[in-house]
């Protein structure tokens, strides 16, 4: 998939309409149809089905917040496969609506909104969806691709969510998607059935009975799934040729010399070309050293380390982000607008980025966010880190030897660390 692109420089940039906020549409029923007519070939091709609990307790055509993990662009075909014809607004991301395809998916009743990045109006959005059109809502909380098959970071505090809107919350889990399509396997698709458990996890008169914390220890609950598990738990056999080529995404610091963006990830193999240490990806998803010890046979616990690594990095004043990027700003749904390339640097004062131009010196804290977006072979252009504001989001696409998966690790490492010192109680001076 590709994105409308333009070049010009930001001071044209800057000048461009910015996105206009407007009401969010009642879904067209004819739309709606044509779309689930047109997701049935897929369904078919991967077997789906799916399993529901609880729903029984919801009406027919009663409003409700649906949180659906996000595997692959796979996902909204399966949430037609299950919900239509009930009708739903979608909350989407600005650049997923750029072009003719972002004019139909308003038709269908998406909404657009920045990924990772607080926006009141998005709010006020979906309480207009399910108050006033009186549809239900689809939300991808992760706003992100999983990368090793777990849940991305979530929002703090889902629950206070929740309780504002008082409606039935329904969480959609898939099993199977993720292993069709996993990010880092550079599109390739494999033959994978795809399944998906349904369950309201709390009825209106359930929000209003449960606390914050209460609402927040469910979404943690549903969302505490684990694919590569999944997958070797219950033998599902992946057995193409390809399955671990671009795994070096995710994996990119080798365990066994610890020097990083040396790995690659080709066939079934991934291999540190710095020492020439060598894994099979064997049928189920697990991974044995060709020779010598196997450090991390499950690619989460592999995946977790690095973040371990990269906040002793932090902690002990050792990490920095300094690399060239070529730069696409986003001002409205007409696309992407690439200004040049520049510098982006970060580090625990958050990130700052530069053109080379100079036209822009755009900076972000370290606290604007939990998250960052980061992104694979973004619309085919190459590894993307994503930051900005409600006005302008900037994707700065790296160079070759750049893991934008140590900088989501690393900014979600430094946020924790800046936020906790936020918190601690300032010592009374004395008198």
């Amino acid at each position: 998939m590709k994105i409308n692109a333009k070049t010009m420089p930001f001071d044209e940039v800057q000048k461009l309409p910015k996105l206009k906020h407007k009401t969010p549409r009642m879904p067209s029923a004819l739309l709606a149809a044509v779309v689930r007519v047109a997701v049935e070939p897929t369904l078919r091709k991967i077997k789906f089905s799916y399993t529901e609990e609880r729903m029984d307790l919801i009406g027919k055509n009663e409003p409700c917040l649906i949180l659906m993990n996000h595997s692959s662009f796979t996902d909204m075909k399966l949430a037609y496969g299950i919900f239509y014809p009930r009708k739903m607004g979608i909350v989407t991301s600005v650049d997923a609506m750029s072009g003719i395809l972002g004019k139909l998916m308003r038709i269908l009743g998406c909404t657009p909104t920045h990924k990772y990045i607080t926006d009141v109006s998005l709010l006020k959005d979906i309480e207009y969806m399910l108050r006033v059109n009186k549809t239900s809502v689809l939300m991808y909380p992760e706003a992100g691709y999983s990368f090793d098959g777990r849940a991305t970071t979530l929002p703090k505090k889902m629950g206070v969510l929740l309780k504002r809107l008082g409606v039935p919350v329904v969480t959609v889990i898939t099993e199977g998607a993720f292993a069709r399509d996993p990010l880092y396997n550079m599109l390739q698709i494999r033959d994978v059935k795809v399944g998906a458990h349904v369950k309201c996890i709390a009825t209106a008169e359930e929000i209003k009975q449960k606390s914050v914390a209460e609402l927040d220890a469910l979404l943690d609950e549903a969302f505490s799934f684990d694919n590569f598990a999944w997958q070797r738990d219950n033998k599902i056999v992946i057995d193409e040729p390809f399955r671990a080529d671009g795994l070096h995404r995710i994996l990119y610091k080798c365990p066994h010399c610890g020097v990083e963006n040396k790995m690659e990830g080709k066939g079934t193999k991934i291999t540190c070309k710095e020492c020439k240490k060598e894994w099979e990806m064997d049928e189920y998803g697990q991974l044995s050293a060709v020779s010598g010890e196997t450090e991390f046979s499950h690619i989460p616990d592999w995946y977790d380390w690095q973040r371990e690594c990269v906040r002793k990095e932090i902690e002990e004043g050792n990490y920095s982000l300094d690399t060239k990027v070529d730069i696409a700003v986003q001002v409205n749904l007409d696309g992407i607008c690439m200004i040049g390339s520049g510098r982006l640097i970060h580090n625990t004062e958050g990130f700052r980025l530069t053109s080379d131009d100079g036209k822009l010196d755009y900076t972000q804290s370290p606290t604007a966010s939990y998250t960052i977006y980061s992104d694979y072979y973004w619309y085919e252009r190459g590894d993307v880190i994503g930051i900005g504001d409600t006005e302008y989001s900037y994707f700065c696409i790296t160079e070759d030897g750049v893991s934008v998966t140590k900088a989501r690790l690393a900014a979600e490492e430094i946020y924790k660390i800046a936020k906790a010192k936020n918190k601690r109680p300032r010592k009374q001076e004395k008198q």
